[in-house]
């Protein structure tokens, strides 16, 4: 009809669009999505999407539940599952996550798809191509832009109330003074610089907040060889070997015990390095593969999720 075919536009952000805060995405008066290119619409096989002559894509977010209403349907079954109460404690506690690479990036998708609505992401980076075949927010659309904005994106689209608070830094001896971690219930490390790890390691453990660690995650296959244990426990993974040197070396260890996720399978590189790479972030690349780094980043997610769970059933 004569309203969508001549829209009155508005470059209004909305929480219901895939592409929120980007060039592309423009409403109407009548709260429709205008897609640039019909390629680019979620929806081009659906009765929800409309082409004109063109091409634009047509997403009328009025035909889709009040947020209310979906957030109640959104979390149904984790609330079916844990109860109430860790169903409300989830949505209260704080969660800080350093870095949102192949292992981080999926744990943050976790925290958020179960209910956790205070999230903090921090990493330095922006997406790169060799991102793309293990990182949740890496995709074609998304390549050159900063992580944790492309990852809020992401996320405030599953749950537009969340509270994500993306920072485009590095933990490290310069900036780590400008983090509080006692404001936060949970610390979650997915750091892959050994010295900035360190750092991260021993601040964490003396603050309020509860740690968990990701290990090396690089030069794995078999996902059944994934397990959790106790930082001084872990064996067969080069990067807690490293670790514990450098605590004793120095004679600064951290404060208190802490979970790590791991894995003891080390395999080789079997195939040439990419000479594309931006060496700038690191000057050793490794092979790694979804199915393992995404392992990983639940697992951590899960055992926020166990922690806060246990705790609910504690006080209750």
């Amino acid at each position: 009809d004569a309203e969508t075919q001549n829209p009155t536009l508005f470059p209004v952000p909305s929480p219901l669009c895939p592409f929120n805060s980007s060039p592309l995405c423009l409403f109407d008066s009548s709260s429709l999505c205008l897609f640039v290119s019909q390629s680019l619409c979620p929806f081009d096989s659906s009765s929800l999407c409309l082409f004109d002559s063109s091409t634009l894509c047509l997403f009328d977010s009025l035909s889709f539940p009040p947020l209310k209403a979906l957030k109640t349907d959104i979390f149904s079954r984790v609330n079916r599952l844990l109860g109430d109460d860790a169903t409300a404690l989830l949505s209260q506690k704080k969660v800080i996550l350093f870095g949102v690479g192949g292992v981080g990036s999926w744990c943050a998708e976790a925290l958020v798809r179960t209910g956790i609505t205070h999230l903090t992401i921090v990493d330095a980076d922006k997406v790169q191509p060799s991102n793309i075949n293990r990182q949740l927010m890496a995709t074609t659309l998304t390549v050159g832009e900063v992580k944790v904005d492309a990852l809020r994106k992401h996320l405030l689209t599953i749950n537009p109330e969340a509270d994500v608070r993306a920072i485009h830094g590095r933990y490290d001896a310069e900036t780590a003074d400008t983090y509080n971690l006692n404001e936060f219930d949970y610390v979650v490390d997915a750091i892959d610089s050994l010295a900035d790890k360190a750092l991260l390691i021993r601040n964490a453990t003396r603050s309020t907040a509860r740690l968990f660690s990701s290990m090396g995650a690089a030069l794995k296959l078999d996902p059944t060889r994934i397990a959790v244990a106790e930082f001084w426990k872990v064996k067969g993974c080069p990067l807690a070997a490293a670790l514990r040197r450098r605590f004793k070396k120095e004679k600064n260890f951290p404060a208190r015990k802490f979970l790590c996720v791991f894995s003891d399978e080390l395999l080789q590189n079997r195939g040439e390095e990419n000479p594309n790479e931006d060496k700038s972030i690191k000057s050793l690349v490794n092979g790694s593969l979804i199915h393992i780094t995404a392992i990983f980043g639940f697992t951590l997610g899960g055992l926020i999720i166990q922690d806060i769970t246990k705790r609910a059933t504690e006080s209750a």
